[in-house]
């Protein structure tokens, strides 16, 4: 992972001098460069209001930026990224009305990569009823369903918006042990979470994010030897002030 803007082809996501200003607001990102590599875990972390969910929300297409660019694969976020990109909102979006079953279906008819028996897999270890209908099941379930149906395709990224915000600790630890036994080692993950303690062991990198600009990008063994601290340690300090 690259904190400048020198890019090359073998980068799985490139991000040159991207801005995002609202209308009548503020500069949500603010002229960042990024190049993340193939077959990583990596934590975008910072406060709230550092820019971490709009960044999410411009590489999925969701917005568009006010300058720069972004280039998945060598695509700009759009149909083409939309095939290789799984990406898990921070709020649920499935429509509760619809069984388990018929929300598996969907995917699997939206999403040629989409593996219906990895799917059905983690449900049952999990006692999830394929005949559950969204709507009667509680909120954790119903992100671990949302986690389940992203970690069962085949993608290039994916982009995961507070994925163990709303569930216990027992929880934590399955959702996370999903995420990395489901994902192709050429695959990359970029992860946002305010629960650092909980997925550091996971990550190989991290980018820090405050007021929309890029703070920090760094290995997470590089940080535990050169700084002496774990992440969520340097990442209170970074942010104490």
């Amino acid at each position: 992972m690259s904190g400048g803007a020198e890019m090359n082809n073998n980068y799985l996501v490139e991000i040159q001098n991207l801005t995002k200003k609202y209308a009548d607001g503020p500069v949500a990102i603010n002229n960042i460069s990024l190049a993340i590599g193939r077959g990583r875990i990596i934590g975008l972390l910072g406060p709230n209001g550092s820019g971490k969910t709009t960044l999410i929300k411009m590489m999925n297409g969701l917005l568009n930026p006010t300058n720069g660019t972004i280039a998945i694969n060598g695509a700009a976020p759009g149909v083409a990224t939309k095939k290789r990109v799984s990406y898990l909102p921070d709020k649920t979006y499935l429509p509760t009305n619809l069984n388990v079953s018929q929300i598996i279906d969907y995917y699997a008819d939206f999403y040629e990569d989409f593996k219906k028996e990895r799917a059905y897999t983690m449900l049952q270890s999990l006692n999830i009823s394929l005949d559950s209908r969204l709507k009667t099941l509680s909120k954790g379930t119903q992100e671990k369903v949302q986690l389940i149906l992203v970690m069962s395709r085949d993608a290039d990224l994916f982009i995961l918006d507070e994925p163990i915000a709303g569930v216990d600790p027992a929880a934590r630890d399955y959702i996370l042990k999903t995420i990395i036994t489901n994902y192709n080692e050429n695959a990359t993950i970029l992860l946002s979470t305010h629960l650092i303690t909980d997925i550091e062991n996971i990550l190989d990198e991290v980018i820090f994010l405050r007021h929309g600009q890029v703070l920090l990008t760094a290995t997470v063994e590089d940080i535990r030897a050169k700084k002496g601290k774990s992440v969520d340690a340097y990442f209170r300090e970074v942010f104490a002030c």
